[in-house]
């Protein structure tokens, strides 16, 4: 009797159910997550997804524009914020690649999001950028991208498809190794 009481004790009940739930978390889990069909893990995939195309404000313009205004031209898509620190150090080097990108075809295009539309354009102005830029105050088309973080680049084949994501400031050997190909007509 006394090693029926041992077996029925709280501690070992405790135990059981704890492990039950996790076991049963874990088979959820796995269950609902379904397929993953981000944009990064197409690209894995060699898929190449086509870019939303919402209408947004233009910053410091007048009318809203859209990615499919740009259809035919190679664009890294970059959504950045003034409030973000890399976005900063990043500005600089899209404004030198945009001046060579012009001439190939292709453009920079800036999303300003979560962002004082005033901040947004002393930070353009402060930076010297020439290249468009849209405006997504809310964050409204982040979800469509999986953007987490600023800033994050999308590269864009002049037939509207991406073909590269940067998830952090883009460097000059992304830019040279992702962009350059594509300005060269070789996607």
């Amino acid at each position: 009797m006394a090693q029926r009481r041992r077996i029925l004790a709280p501690v070992p009940l405790i135990v059981i159910v704890v492990v039950l739930a996790l076991v049963g978390l874990l088979a959820y889990g796995l269950a609902s997550r379904g397929t993953d069909n981000s944009i990064d893990s197409q690209l894995a995939k060699g898929v190449h997804p086509a870019a939303p195309t919402p209408s947004l404000p233009v910053l410091d313009g007048a009318g809203k524009r859209s990615l499919a205004d740009y259809r035919g031209k190679v664009v890294l898509l970059n959504y950045w914020a003034s409030w973000c620190e890399p976005c900063r150090t990043e500005a600089p080097l899209l404004e030198r690649w945009q001046r060579g990108m012009q001439a190939r075809g292709g453009t920079i295009l800036g999303v300003d999001t979560q962002d004082v539309t005033g901040d947004a354009s002393t930070f353009i102005r402060d930076h010297g950028l020439t290249y468009p830029s849209l405006r997504d105050g809310d964050g409204h088309t982040q979800a469509a991208l999986g953007i987490t973080g600023m800033p994050e680049s999308f590269l864009i084949d002049r037939q509207g498809h991406i073909v590269a994501t940067r998830r952090y400031a883009v460097d000059d050997a992304f830019m040279r190794a992702k962009v350059m190909p594509l300005l060269e007509g070789h996607s």
